[in-house]
Order: C-alpha cells, then structure tokens, then sequence
C-alpha cells in the first residue's frame, strides 16, 4: 500500500501521538536535509516514508560545553510509533590532533558511521540504529535513544573517598569497559574504528545496565598504527575512571598539595598533559601492576599498546590477580 505523507497525513499522526501540540498550524516538512539549520522545532523529517517530528538540537556534553547545541544533530519521534529517536544529519567537519610528537588528520565521515552501524547490529555494547538518505542523497542516520547517563557522570556523581570507591565500586565498572574494550576490539577486528573514542561517549543504558558506546561518525588519517588513535582514548578514559576522576596538576599546584614534590614530566598524561597518569604516585594503594597499564599512556612511556588485544591481555591478567 502506497504510504502518503502530506499536512493532513502527518497532522493525524502527531495529534495521535501528541494530542497536547496545537492542531491549527502549518508543518513544515523536509525531504531535504542538506541545509540543517532550516531544520528546526516541531518541523517533520520525511525519510523512506517515514515522518520524524523535530524537538530539540543535541548539546554537546563535555568540558563545559553544555550549552553548545549541535545544530545537525536533532532530537526526535517516530510518528510511527511515538518512540524517541536521534536523527544526525550530515556536517562536514575537519580538525588535526596530536598524541606527542603524532599527528592525526580527523574528519567527519557520515559513509563511515554508516558502516559502523550495519556492522554492530544489535551489540548490546553500542548504539543501535540505521542510515538512509533523503531525498537529495545526504547521508541521515537514525539512532535509537538510550536512556542514560554517560560514564563520565556516573563516576563523578559517586559520593565516597578515592579510596573507598577503588575497593568497592572500580572492580564492577571495570567489568563493564572490558565489555567496551572488548567492543573497541569487534570493530577493529573488521578494519575499522570508533575515532572519537571519549569518557562521555560511554553511555550506560539504565534499562539494561549495559555501557555502551555511541558517535561513531568522527575518522582519522594516520601514519602509524591504524588503531592507535582509538587505543589512547581508551587509555584517557582508563586513567579517569582508576582515578575516580581527573587529577589535575594545576589543581595539586593550587592546593599545594605535597605529592607535588614526586611529580614528574613523565608523570603526565601524553594526550592531555595537564593530568596525571601515574597515579600511583597520587594513590600509592593502587597496585603496580594495573599502574603499568597506566603508564602506557603517560608522556614518559616508552613502549605504547598497538592493539586491543595488548590491553585486554594486561587488564584481564590484572583482575586475574587482583579482581
């Protein structure tokens, strides 16, 4: 049966789903996505005949930012069936990272996300979702929401000491990012990669309990190792989760803390080098050998992980021995 989407058609469909939004009004409706700033609140997206009401933009959610609102990717519902969606819509974006002395090309690849989405499925450890193109052939996909809150918030909202959370609350979230590990892992094993690999690109799903990754859309051009990229996010979100949190050298120099004085160059985060990897020089309780793994992310180390496969074998031969 042929579907017809037209201001009556989808006029129906929100007034089922959303009996309280006026019923007197003109939708505007897109088939065309290529401009995303016209793309605004309680507007409809048609894509493969199916209607999509705009809410609101996504915000980004780190560092302080927020309040940034990422205009191409919308907050959404499927007229269908009323169920929350995200739709991203393509923006080309462009910058270049450094871990020490390596650079790295980054771009937005709405084809490579794409990709990603197929290849996971349904892997409880990522977002799920589809990509379609509208009708001017921009690359749409359709995530479905999850309903959670991203890893970094969950650790950050933990109220006990350092060394209370380390004993009683790391070993079961550890569990858990081995499982993201183990999924950074899956998708390397088929030639391709996260790319924008961040503690609040964890997110976990309380409906299942599962962690579980999501935007995908973020490549790399590298000269080195072509998963080294992703292995130093992984390494950025390890050392926060063992700290409990960022340890951050300004705020030790603000407090004047006395482990200032064993603080080294070295010590430091390769990536980030305001933070402090070698965290056993800040929580001596901390066990050599998961502080070894560590250090294979700080400025000081002189032999980096290649693989997924180097890192699951230490941190599960570590929780082998101490877990």
């Amino acid at each position: 049966m042929k579907v017809i989407l037209n201001q009556g058609s989808i006029h129906r469909k929100i007034q089922r789903l959303f009996p309280n939004i006026p019923d007197n009004r003109s939708v505007k409706i897109h088939t065309d996505t290529t401009d995303f700033f016209k793309v605004g609140y309680d507007d409809v997206v048609v894509l493969d005949k199916k209607a999509y009401l705009i809410r609101h933009n996504a915000k980004e959610g780190r560092f302080g930012l927020d309040e940034e609102e990422k205009f191409w990717v919308k907050r959404a519902f499927d007229l269908q069936d009323g169920s929350r969606k995200i739709l991203k819509l393509v923006f080309h974006e462009r910058f270049t990272a450094h871990i020490g002395d390596i650079e790295f090309e980054c771009f937005r690849s709405p084809k490579k996300e794409a990709r990603v989405l197929e290849l996971v499925g349904n892997h409880k450890n990522f977002m799920h979702g589809y990509a379609t193109t509208d009708q001017k052939g921009n690359i749409v996909r359709v995530l479905d929401f999850i309903y959670g809150k991203p890893l970094s918030i969950l650790v950050e909202d933990i109220q006990s000491d350092h060394e209370t959370y380390f004993n009683r609350q790391f070993p079961a979230i550890m569990e858990h990012f081995i499982e993201c590990i183990q999924a950074i892992q899956f998708l390397h094993k088929h030639q391709e990669k996260h790319g924008d690999i961040r503690r609040d690109h964890v997110i976990v799903d309380r409906q299942s309990g599962h962690y579980r990754w999501i935007d995908y859309d973020f490549n790399y051009r590298q000269r080195e190792s072509i998963y080294s990229y992703d292995l130093f996010g992984l390494g950025n979100i390890l050392i926060f989760l063992v700290g409990k949190g960022d340890v951050l050298l300004p705020a030790l120099k603000w407090k004047k803390d006395p482990v200032l004085h064993r603080i080294r160059a070295e010590d430091t985060n390769i990536v980030f080098r305001n933070r402090i990897a070698n965290l056993k020089k800040i929580y001596p309780y901390i066990p050599e050998h998961l502080n070894r793994i560590l250090l294979h992310f700080s400025e000081g180390a002189n032999c980096f992980y290649e693989t997924t496969d180097q890192l699951l074998e230490d941190l599960e031969g570590y929780f082998a021995a101490f877990g």
